[in-house]
């Protein structure tokens, strides 16, 4: 009889330890099931990458590697409180021109101010020029660019999820952006571009990847990401994969504005 009880005694604390690790198990996401969604907005009202399908693929395989799930539109109507409340990141991807009418820039501004994440790439700065708040929101409008050519990028802060895997100086070929403005104060800046090291450079003090936290929530904007080729090389994919995640609230980053 005592050798009955204790074992009665061992398998009722067997299971109830059982069903409190597997209920908690279930509290947060696990292997195969999306920890969150990202919507990937792609429209273009001028000047159309046809890197876009590229960078499409590759959000969607690293969504598929790192548990969240990816929906891509150029559909703007998606631009509305109902659906943008099933995404934890919005990525702007290559956009240009007027993507949104009023009601949907009015939602959109909704979402992020009720905590919504933002990822802006290359030519998401190409966007919405007439719209102040968006472009507070990406950081800086595009002005122009010279050839596609070899640059090197000074990662200037090399803690963030964005630019944990980068080199300090990150060697690479894209189309570098010059801005109507200079982004410092009001972002955080990530990486700089070093103008002595291609031909085309209008700035000096150059930002060519940066994040905020923004009306109650994050942005995260990177200007590389015009060529096909960019969207495969491995450490692109670690600098857009840590911008989702911490535009997501996935993972901490610190993205307080500094002057230098």
């Amino acid at each position: 009889m005592k050798q009955l009880f204790l074992y009665s005694c061992f398998l009722f604390v067997f299971l109830r330890l059982h069903g409190v690790a597997h209920a908690q198990g279930h509290e947060r996401p696990v292997n195969g099931d999306p920890g969150f969604s990202v919507l990937v907005f792609s429209k273009t009202a001028g000047f159309r990458h046809d890197s876009i399908p590229d960078g499409i693929a590759v959000i969607e395989q690293l969504g598929a590697d790192h548990d969240f799930s990816v929906v891509a539109t150029e559909d703007d109507a998606v631009f509305s409180d109902d659906s943008l409340a099933n995404y934890a990141v919005v990525v702007f991807l290559n956009t240009s021109g007027t993507v949104l009418d009023d009601g949907e820039k009015a939602a959109f501004m909704r979402y992020i101010e009720g905590g919504g994440g933002f990822v802006g790439i290359h030519s998401a700065t190409d966007t919405e020029y007439d719209w102040p708040w968006y472009g507070q929101l990406v950081g800086a409008f595009f002005q122009s660019h010279p050839d596609i050519q070899q640059a090197t990028v000074d990662v200037v802060d090399q803690q963030h999820p964005s630019t944990i895997d980068l080199p300090a100086l990150w060697v690479r070929t894209d189309e570098w952006y010059n801005f109507q403005t200079n982004p410092r104060g009001s972002v955080h800046v990530l990486a700089v571009l070093d103008e002595t090291t291609y031909d085309g450079g209008t700035m000096g003090d150059h930002p060519i990847s940066w994040c905020q936290e923004f009306d109650n929530g994050r942005s995260w904007y990177t200007a590389m990401g015009h060529t096909q080729q960019t969207y495969y090389e491995p450490l692109y994919q670690s600098h857009i994969l840590g911008g989702i995640q911490y535009a997501a609230g996935v993972a901490a980053g610190d993205c307080q504005a500094v002057s230098r």
